[in-house]
C-alpha cells in the first residue's frame, strides 16, 4: 500500500484525477488480502494489483470509468458471478473492491497522508464504502486518523468520535480491514461500512546473536517488509559490514536492549525476535524478557538438548507454563533445511504460520481452503 501512496500523491500533486480500486474485503481463496490496491492514473497506467492477475482487466475498466464519472462504487468479484471466467475470478475466492476517484478536491488531506507515511508516523485512512439507503451523503466520505488528531469526517461528530477510537485501535496493531456503525456512531448498527487502511510503521524484526545465520534471517526479515535490527554485546562481530541488509546494528547485551525497547513503547504485537546467540549466558536473559511480553514471535536456535536446558533455566527463573509454550525452540519448520540461507527460510516460514495460522504442511495433502485469517 505504501508504494501506491507515493505514486498516487505525486499524481494528486499534480492536479490530476486517478482511479483507485481497492480490496475491503475477501472470503475463501482470494488472492489478494484487503488493502491491496491497483490506481489508474490519468494516462492509463496501472500500478499495483487487486487480486495478482485475476481480475485486474475488469477492475482497470472500472476505475477508468470511476476516474471519468467521479461515482463510487463497490463491485463484488467471485465464482458465483455469471462472468466469474469472462473477468478471470477462477480461484475460489470472493472479493469486494472499492474504486473511486482521487483528486485534490475529494481528498485533500492525501498531501498530509504521504508525508505522514513518508516519515514513519502512523495514520489510518477511514472510507465510507457503503451507506446503506443514504448513499448520497455519506457514500465515498473520509477521516484521516492519526494518533494524536483527525481531519475530514464521516458525517456526524458522534460518529467520526466513535471511529477515531476503533481505527486507533486498529492502527496499534497495525490492521487493515472493515468497521460497521449506525449512522451516527452506534457500533451495534450496520448502515455503514467502513473501510480503515491502516499505514503504520514496519513491524520489527530483531536478530539476536551476531552469526552467519543472522545475516540470512536478516535478509529474509527485510524481504518480508521487517524493520530488522541485529543485536549482539560483541563489537568485533555486530558490525554494519557484516549485516549490510539489516536496518540496524546495534552492541549491546541483547536482554537489556529488548527491556530498553519495550520500555520506550518500541516494541508491539507484531514483532519477532530471533534468537541465534548458542550462548545460555545470552539466550536465557534475553529470552525472559522476550517471552514476558506481548509479541508476535519468539523463538530460539540450538539442539534438543539445547532446548531441554534451556527450559529448565527459565523454569528456575520463574517462568510460566503459558510463557514457556509461547517459545518456538528450536526454532523453524522441518524443512531440511542446512546452509543458512534455507535455515532462514524455515524460520521466515514458521514466522508466516504462526501469524496466518498455517500448519506448515504441504498444501497438496491438505484439503480445504488455502488461504487463512489473521490470528488475533
Amino acid at each position: 500500500m505504501r508504494d501506491t501512496v507515493t505514486e498516487l500523491a505525486r499524481w494528486w500533486a499534480q492536479g490530476q484525477p486517478v482511479g483507485m480500486a481497492t480490496v475491503v474485503a475477501t472470503w475463501r481463496s482470494a488472492p489478494r488480502p484487503p488493502g491491496a490496491t491497483m490506481l489508474v492514473g490519468p494516462d492509463g497506467t496501472a500500478v499495483g494489483s487487486v487480486s495478482g492477475g485475476c481480475v485486474e482487466g475488469a477492475v482497470y475498466e472500472l476505475a477508468q470509468d470511476v476516474a471519468r464519472t467521479g461515482t463510487p462504487v463497490l463491485h463484488r468479484y467471485g465464482v458465483s458471478d455469471s462472468d466469474a471466467f469472462a473477468v478471470g475470478l477462477t480461484c475460489g475466492g470472493i472479493l469486494d473492491v472499492y474504486v473511486e476517484r482521487i483528486d485534490r478536491t475529494g481528498f485533500p488531506e492525501l498531501g498530509a497522508v504521504a508525508e505522514a507515511i513518508g516519515a514513519g508516523t502512523p495514520v489510518a485512512v477511514v472510507t465510507c464504502v457503503s451507506a446503506g439507503t443514504d448513499p448520497a451523503s455519506r457514500l465515498g466520505r473520509r477521516l484521516v486518523v492519526w494518533p494524536d488528531r483527525t481531519a475530514g469526517s464521516l458525517g456526524t461528530e458522534r460518529l467520526d468520535a466513535a471511529v477515531a477510537d476503533d481505527a486507533r485501535g486498529l492502527l496499534a496493531a497495525g490492521r487493515t480491514g472493515t468497521l460497521h456503525y449506525g449512522y451516527d456512531g452506534q457500533r451495534r448498527g450496520d448502515a455503514l461500512t467502513l473501510f480503515v487502511a491502516s499505514y503504520a510503521p514496519p513491524p520489527r524484526m530483531i536478530v539476536c546473536g551476531a552469526i552467519d545465520f543472522a545475516a540470512a534471517v536478516a535478509r529474509i526479515g527485510g524481504f518480508l517488509g521487517y524493520r530488522v535490527t541485529v543485536c549482539d554485546a560483541r563489537p568485533v562481530f555486530a558490525t554494519k559490514r557484516r549485516f549490510p541488509e539489516a536496518d540496524e546494528v546495534i552492541v549491546a547485551w541483547p536482554h537489556r536492549y529488548l527491556a530498553a525497547e519495550a520500555e520506550a513503547g518500541r516494541v508491539d504485537e507484531r514483532t519477532v525476535v530471533c534468537v541465534l546467540t548458542h550462548d545460555p549466558k545470552f539466550d536465557a536473559p534475553l529470552l525472559e524478557v522476550a517471552l514476558r511480553l506481548p509479541l508476535a514471535y519468539v523463538g530460539a536456535m540450538g539442539s534438543r538438548r539445547t532446548h531441554c536446558d534451556r527450559l529448565a533455566r527459565l523454569r528456575e527463573a520463574g517462568l510460566t507454563r503459558a510463557e514457556l509454550d509461547r517459545l518456538a525452540s528450536p526454532i523453524g519448520l522441518d524443512l531440511g533445511a542446512r546452509t543458512p540461507e534455507e535455515t532462514a527460510v524455515s524460520i521466515a516460514a514458521e514466522i508466516i504460520a504462526a501469524r496466518w495460522g498455517g500448519s506448515g504442511q504441504r498444501l497438496t495433502a491438505l484439503p480445504g481452503r488455502i488461504h487463512h485469517e489473521a490470528l488475533g
